[in-house]
């Protein structure tokens, strides 16, 4: 499953740096920073950083403590050829060829540009400007004891299962949203186990929702509302039973889907859901105001 987003902003030296928590891991925005200094000009800025010997040889010692899929040895042949005047260097070159996980890219109509780990981040800053890098530090250790961005990170819906799923054995059922499964769709074989689950509770897989919203980042679980990811994380469970029985694929498709339906009825006008949503909502409204 992917992981979880969170974006907020904090601002710098009038600048405002884009925020993204993906995991449990913080990822500063690189092309925001990039901006402080040239606002035309921002990816040439990372790309000069990022093409210098002593910047290699930070990143590179970076990936290597905390990454164990990095590509040494690309690393090393990269750190032999910096410096000189025909070696150029991209984050996605970086990324593609070292298996970085401390420098990201992104894409989206919204979030896309460069982001990087704090460790990496505040070492672009202090190559743009030690002042500027202090101000950054600053805003940054403000927005990590921030008590609402603390409770947007803590925050998980599976606190309140335990509330809503006693609900589930009840035997009604009403008219709901959950998609109906063609014949098609009950006849594929699906390679990935996630797409199961997608199909059964939205009806397409996530590469046939990627492409009906090409310009939407993450996929769409990230736009899923909480009734929606609580009924998921039940579906996920269950799902792992009828694997362990030995059900064949294109059954459990059918059973998830006709839970989904019924669990979609059953809990969208539980006064517990309403409660975590509406709590959602006033935490997200804190984070981004």
């Amino acid at each position: 499953m992917k992981k979880e987003l969170i974006k907020t902003e904090i601002v710098v030296k009038d600048t405002s740096i884009k925020v993204m928590r993906v995991g449990n891991v913080d990822y500063i925005s690189l092309t925001d920073l990039a901006k402080f200094k040239d606002e035309e000009r921002f990816d040439y800025i990372i790309q000069n950083w990022l093409r210098s010997k002593h910047t290699l040889e930070y990143v590179g010692t970076w990936e290597m403590l905390y990454n164990q899929n990095f590509n040494s040895t690309e690393f090393d042949g990269f750190k032999n050829e910096a410096g000189t005047h025909s070696f150029v260097m991209t984050p996605k070159k970086w990324i593609g060829s070292t298996n970085a996980i401390g420098i990201i890219s992104k894409q989206g109509r919204y979030n896309s540009g460069t982001y990087a780990h704090p460790d990496i981040a505040f070492e672009f800053a202090s190559w743009i400007s030690a002042e500027f890098k202090l101000y950054l530090v600053k805003e940054f250790e403000r927005l990590k004891q921030n008590e609402s961005y603390q409770n947007k990170i803590n925050w998980s819906v599976r606190r309140e299962l335990a509330k809503t799923n006693y609900k589930i054995h009840t035997d009604s059922i009403k008219e709901n949203i959950i998609p109906t499964l063609t014949e098609k769709q009950k006849l594929y074989v699906y390679a990935n186990e996630a797409d199961i689950l997608n199909v059964a509770l939205f009806g397409m897989t996530a590469k046939e929702w990627k492409d009906k919203n090409p310009d939407l980042d993450g996929n769409m679980r990230d736009y899923a509302n909480i009734l929606q990811l609580i009924i998921l994380s039940n579906l996920e469970n269950l799902n792992s039973e009828m694997i362990a029985q030995g059900i064949e694929q294109n059954v459990r498709l059918e059973r998830l889907n006709a839970i989904a339906k019924k669990q979609y009825s059953i809990l969208q006008d539980s006064n517990s859901i309403k409660k975590v949503e509406d709590l959602d909502n006033r935490k997200n409204q804190k984070l981004f105001s």
